[in-house]
């Protein structure tokens, strides 16, 4: 098992969560999104555990740059087949410790979540 932050390289709060887990001493993979897809099977198993509305990010450029039709999302297929489309609507970073999911940094929450492991 291991510990594995999803996001994009570029992003403020995915650089600020890198260092942050570094200055822990945590042995990590960074996923950059957008260079190596997400598989679909990791995209559900997201959007099982924390829900459409926490792992899409309706407040970022992406989203705003989306048609109607494009935002209407009523399952998680048509979800999926929208985050592998546009990966940078996903809420970022997102943390995976061994099977438990965050969307977002939360340093209280990341830290509860690595002293589980």
């Amino acid at each position: 098992m291991t510990i594995a932050v999803y996001g994009i390289p570029n992003c403020d709060t995915v650089r600020k969560a890198r260092k942050w887990l570094e200055q822990q001493q945590v042995d990590f993979t960074f996923h950059d999104v957008r260079t190596t897809p997400v598989p679909p099977e990791t995209l559900f198993a997201w959007l099982t555990q924390l829900g459409q509305d926490t792992v899409i990010n309706k407040r970022s450029t992406a989203w705003r740059q989306l048609s109607e039709a494009q935002q209407q999302i009523s399952n998680a297929d048509q979800a999926v087949k929208l985050l592998q489309l546009h990966p940078t609507l996903m809420k970022r970073p997102l943390l995976d410790v061994h099977g438990q999911f965050i969307a977002g940094f939360n340093e209280t929450k990341w830290q509860n979540a690595l002293e589980q492991r």
